[in-house]
């Protein structure tokens, strides 16, 4: 993996984690991530990564990819109902990102099933840092 980039287990099959590249997609797979899904729009920044050049990697790497792209204007995005299937998928673990996570965690928590189940997913991000205000309650 790139120097400096982290990820954060929201639970033992979903993380998140900020701005990945194509070579970091052997690494993420080396670690047990079946599934990778990018919540950041194309072009956010302009040296950022191309969804489809990140899919491309993903691929070639064994990776199932999945673009849902997600900002403030549009959270939570029509993707999801999808995303709560992934998340809910313990046998095929999930990283997510998007610029810095927080996007990702927010996402998460908004794909819990109910209120209890979404307010120990707030706690849970809100302890690894995460800025929650964006999730659903």
């Amino acid at each position: 993996m790139q120097e400096g980039v982290r990820f954060f287990k929201l639970t033992e099959t979903v993380a998140s984690s900020p701005q990945i590249h194509a070579e970091d997609m052997a690494e993420i797979a080396a670690q047990g991530y079946k599934v990778v899904v990018n919540n950041r729009p194309d072009g956010e920044v302009p040296d950022q990564p191309t969804a489809e050049s990140l899919r491309e990697a993903a691929e070639a790497a064994g990776l199932e990819y999945h673009f849902y792209p997600v900002n403030a204007f549009n959270y939570p995005g029509d993707g999801l109902e999808e995303m709560k299937r992934l998340f809910a998928d313990a046998e095929r673990p999930v990283l997510a990102f998007c610029r810095s996570g927080t996007r990702c965690a927010n996402l998460w928590i908004s794909a819990q099933e109910d209120d209890n189940d979404r307010e120990l997913a707030r706690d849970r991000a809100q302890r690894l840092g995460f800025d929650t205000s964006m999730s659903l309650t």
